[in-house]
């Protein structure tokens, strides 16, 4: 798709030469005369970009006022303002209120063009960086505020200003990458960089050049530096270390105790200060056993090993996750941004989550997009895929199969007691206290309503 450039000059010659300059090179133009007609032509539809004179003769604004009222409605749009009686002063005033450049009258059309693909490109880099912002933001930090991510936190906060090498378990989505990167966040290597090399996706051969680097010809020409070399003076993630070959492991090895390497082709030792940590959702002792894992690699890794709870360990914290999830995939994608209600909380609560946090994040963007609807409506229950509720207590499911209503009090009450209750402990995790808290009775008197009611929970989170 073309970009759109509104030319906004107050001479007919100077807009047909813009114009014809530009369409020559592939974009599409509009022109404007006056304040009003280039405000007018804004609003309707927003350029890709701007090309303003200063100076509009029976205009109601000049091109400074112009560029105001642009920037403060989308400055997101790039403007150049050109002019034939340019100062320094004007051109300071123009850049000071957000042109991207300034130009004097008359102009070289090469100049021109190189002008409008540098601010198209600046803008376009700055969307990115945006989107990126926004999708950094969902793992910049562990978000909760259950016992589990609260110990996390603490204990990356501890371990995050020793230097010492940490080995993160846990399994897919649970945010391992996340606290890697919240330790290099934490540490005294913050300002230095952060590369991670996914040992899961690499193929077996690529391994060694990916980490060592190839040493090249002459001079250094075709050197190409690795993983080891750019995290200089910074922090290295083996993601999935597991996947990393024996006869890799047996080199990384020596790495990290000598911190120097070779890269391929060469004869002599990098020197590098890298602190390495490295995640796993596989059992490594069982991979030492099974002889897939080095012994001496893993020791060396696991100074302080951390291990990331399930989603389903954490059962608190998906309410104020799924709430996060969505407001931010409705910014992203432009749509209104909608709350859950009660029912579905609770069946988000029920469910475990063998995905963890990163399968509750991609359900809250799909149901935002395939279950349209304004910023009031509420998303239910019965919108959330059926394999999400098929395991939730019968009250909670979309389809209940009894007719309560076919029942005598005292068993309908029954029914719907044990259910809810059962939805409940299992929205906090078979806590007996915070259940009873949240359904407003006593502790024991909670206790002795699960006994009659045939009701177990799980002891172990009785607390």
């Amino acid at each position: 798709m073309a970009h759109e450039i509104l030319i906004v000059d107050d001479e007919p010659d100077i807009r047909m030469l813009i114009e014809g300059i530009l369409c020559d090179e592939g974009y599409e133009a509009r022109v404007a005369s006056s304040s009003e007609a280039a405000l007018a032509a804004f609003r309707a539809r927003r350029p890709s970009l701007v090309i303003l004179d200063v100076w509009l003769q029976g205009s109601d604004m000049d091109g400074l006022e112009i560029l105001q009222t642009m920037k403060a409605e989308e400055s997101s749009v790039p403007v150049v303002m050109i002019s034939g009686h340019g100062t320094i002063e004007t051109a300071v005033a123009a850049l000071q209120h957000g042109a991207y450049d300034f130009i004097e009258k008359p102009f070289q059309a090469d100049r021109l063009l190189v002008i409008v693909r540098r601010a198209l490109e600046a803008s376009r880099l700055a969307r990115e960086n945006e989107e990126l912002r926004l999708r950094a933001g969902q793992d910049a930090d562990l978000y909760g505020n259950s016992a589990q991510i609260v110990a996390i936190r603490n204990q990356i906060e501890k371990v995050a200003p020793t230097g010492s090498r940490v080995l993160i378990s846990g399994g897919p989505g649970s945010g391992k990458e996340v606290a890697a990167r919240m330790i290099h966040a934490r540490s005294r290597r913050t300002d230095g960089p952060f590369v991670a090399l996914n040992c899961a996706t690499l193929a077996p051969g690529r391994f060694e050049e990916e980490l060592f680097g190839l040493e090249g010809g002459v001079d250094g020409v075709g050197r190409r530096t690795g993983v080891l070399e750019r995290a200089h003076g910074g922090t290295l993630l083996l993601d999935e270390v597991a996947d990393m070959p024996l006869e890799t492991q047996g080199k990384i090895v020596r790495a990290l105790q000598d911190q120097t390497f070779e890269r391929l082709g060469g004869g002599s030792r990098v020197k590098v200060d890298v602190r390495v940590l490295a995640t796993t959702n596989r059992d490594l002792q069982a991979e030492i056993v099974g002889g897939r894992f080095r012994e001496d690699l893993y020791y060396r890794l696991a100074v302080v090993p951390l291990r990331m709870p399930a989603l389903k360990e954490r059962r608190d914290d998906i309410p104020g996750l799924a709430t996060l999830f969505l407001h931010r995939a409705a910014e992203m994608a432009g749509l209104p941004s909608r709350d859950l209600s009660p029912d579905a909380v609770a069946v988000l609560q029920a469910y475990d989550w063998p995905g963890n946090v990163r399968e509750l994040r991609n359900l809250m963007e799909r149901v935002l997009i395939m279950q349209p609807g304004s910023s009031q409506d509420l998303i239910r229950a019965d919108m959330l895929p059926s394999t999400i509720g098929e395991n939730a207590p019968g009250l909670l499911k979309f389809d209940a199969s009894t007719d309560v209503m076919s029942l005598p009090l005292r068993e309908a009450r029954d029914l719907f007691e044990t259910q809810y209750l059962q939805a409940q402990l299992l929205r906090f995790g078979g806590n007996i206290s915070r259940t009873a808290l949240f359904v407003g009775m006593e502790r024991s008197a909670l206790h002795r309503k699960l006994k009659q009611l045939g009701v177990t929970s799980d002891e172990r989170n009785a607390g």
